[in-house]
């Protein structure tokens, strides 16, 4: 029996040890290809490469959220197959909604998407409808707001279409919580870095971080070798190969820094490359934070905004607004007249009719770009990202509100401004060997007696203003701003060589219609956009000039209102409007409604 055992084995023995063999030589052989793809792969230039010519292996996986056919809506439904393989690429915890960055252009209609909430404690998901959905980057991915999570629910949000006969909310399927995979950790707003823009200008590239967390003093440059960039594929907080290179300049919420060889010599390659920034002590080798948590990914300018020299633009304008389109007719009107040619029109989360005003605007050829600027309290750094955009097109750029004007006083007790106007002004001085940036003082106006506003816009209603100057504005040559795009939102800190220039206020002021009638100037205790200023529901720096005198923190309309902030009648700006604007057959403003 022994002998007979024996005898199979050595019979199986032959038959296994070819097979094993053969299947040895298979893996000896898929291991030296590797090696050799390997090393083709390190000594290609795609490869992320530091610039002290080192790289850094780390293991991670995707955090991309592409979400399975049932979490997209895949059933069914009018305006559902849009949802399927929705990319969540990017979330960010805002003080009052979570922001989704969906690598998706989502068209209207978009009221059948619902925003998927995560139980940690119950393994449940509930759906809530989303509050908006906007464009972002150039209409190439949309932004999704949604609710704050609940409590005890994960901020790692993701969508959902809701098919037909689905409600808005709702507990669904446990198997769909169990969907949930690893995400990674959502950031909040305090810390996190959010836009990245390459900036290139000639021979030179850099890239142009914007990053909330830095905590830099406002209006300072900041000692730039205290900061490195990191570049990578996908998110940090998981791995991957990444590179870093130094920062060339910083200020406030801003950080400038070289390209990886790899880019630059690729720059057409570097879109959607994420990128974050961190901490370093320069002084001692390897010492440093890790990467602030990110969500920005290289931004291109599109090809159709740059322009050859020859071909800039004038004069541009740009602003940030939240909620402000019953002004805008009549700012773009106006101001086109005095020689605006081009718009930059920053959104910060507005949900009135902005978006139907621009396109009405633009349909009689008002060359306007509506920008979705998602982050709160960020208009300094919102006002720097427009000034890399506009420097392409732009050889003047102004930067006001939507409730400011400019005008140009009465000399010799005629009126002096006609047609282009502001833009035959800005152009005097366009080759000028010193001058980067001319300054406007500004007349804040009080609500004049009123209680409501004319129907002639804000130019004809308000009269009575303070009799001194609060601040300035400014007309800046964008390709002449310092490398830090420092601003203090009312100016820009200029390139060594440049000067500002203050404009004679017998020449050109401008008219802010700053305390309107109560219904629309309670507006301003929602929040500030300024980063530098402190909401004025806060009791914080309550005797800043920003704030109106005598307030408070309460959105509470104080008796004599109507009555304050007047002291000169100033009817200039008005009788200008009335004599040049007014239609005289139908005798209305060009902003005007007709009436119904």
């Amino acid at each position: 029996m022994d002998s007979e055992q024996r005898r199979r084995r050595k019979q199986h023995g032959r038959i296994y040890r070819p097979a094993c063999a053969k299947l040895l030589l298979v893996r000896s052989v898929t291991l030296c290809l590797s090696f050799l793809v390997f090393l083709l792969f390190i000594s290609s230039d795609r490869l992320p490469i530091r610039r002290d010519g080192s790289f850094r292996p780390v293991l991670r996986t995707s955090t991309m959220s592409l979400l399975p056919a049932f979490l997209t809506g895949g059933g069914g439904g009018t305006g559902i197959s849009q949802y399927q393989n929705l990319v969540v690429e990017g979330r960010v915890l805002l003080p009052d909604h979570l922001v989704l960055i969906v690598s998706n252009k989502l068209t209207p209609p978009t009221d059948n998407l619902d925003c998927v909430y995560y139980d940690n404690m119950l393994e449940r998901v509930v759906l809530k409808p989303v509050i908006s959905v906007d464009e972002y980057h150039h209409q190439s991915k949309s932004i999704v707001r949604c609710h704050l999570p609940p409590l005890n629910f994960s901020a790692s949000v993701n969508l959902r279409g809701r098919g037909r006969g689905r409600s808005g909310d709702g507990v669904v399927e446990r198997r769909e919580w169990l969907l949930r995979l690893n995400q990674s950790v959502v950031p909040s707003w305090d810390k996190v870095v959010y836009e990245a823009v390459l900036d290139s200008n000639g021979d030179t590239s850099s890239v142009v971080v914007f990053a909330k967390g830095l905590n830099l003093r406002p209006h300072r440059e900041a000692d730039a070798r205290k900061f490195r960039c990191h570049f990578s594929l996908t998110n940090f907080d998981q791995g991957s190969f990444v590179f870093k290179t130094r920062a060339t300049a910083a200020a406030q919420e801003v950080v400038r820094c070289l390209l990886p060889p790899s880019i630059l010599n690729n720059l057409d390659k570097a879109k959607d490359i994420r990128v974050s920034v961190s901490h370093v002590d320069y002084k001692v080798e390897g010492a440093g934070d890790a990467p602030l948590p990110s969500v920005a990914k290289v931004q291109m300018i599109n090809s159709h905004e740059l322009k050859s020299s020859t071909g800039k633009y004038e004069l541009c304008a740009c602003t940030m607004m939240w909620n402000q389109a019953s002004f805008l007719r009549e700012w773009v009107i106006y101001h086109a007249w005095l020689g605006i040619e081009r718009w930059f029109i920053y959104d910060n989360n507005s949900d009135d009719e902005a978006q139907e005003v621009i396109d009405e605007l633009n349909l009689h050829k008002y060359n306007i770009t509506r920008h979705a600027w998602p982050w709160v309290k960020a208009q300094e750094a919102g006002f720097s990202h427009c000034a890399l955009r506009a420097k392409h097109e732009c050889r003047w750029l102004v930067f006001f509100d939507v409730d400011e004007f400019f005008y140009f006083p009465l000399r010799r007790g005629r009126y002096t401004a006609g047609p282009n106007s502001l833009r035959a002004l800005v152009m005097k001085y366009s080759d000028s060997p010193r001058i980067g940036e001319l300054r406007t003082v500004c007349h804040s106006y009080g609500p004049s007696g009123l209680t409501s506003p004319l129907s002639q816009g804000v130019t004809v209603s308000y009269t009575c203003r303070l009799e001194a100057p609060e601040r300035h504005k400014s007309v800046v040559r964008p390709e002449l701003l310092h490398a830090t795009l420092l601003n203090a939102v009312h100016h820009f800190k200029l390139r060594d060589g440049y000067k500002y220039m203050n404009l004679r206020e017998s020449k050109v002021v401008v008219n802010h219609y700053k305390y309107q009638v109560w219904d629309s100037f309670q507006a301003k205790f929602f929040r500030r956009v300024s980063t530098y200023v402190t909401d004025w529901k806060e009791d914080q720096n309550t005797g800043s000039r920003d704030r109106a005198p005598g307030l408070g923190t309460e959105a509470i309309e104080p008796p004599d209102w109507r009555l304050r902030f007047c002291e000169v009648w100033d009817t200039g700006l008005k009788h200008f409007v009335m004599a040049n604007f007014v239609d005289s057959t139908s005798g209305l403003l060009p902003w005007e409604r007709s009436p119904a």
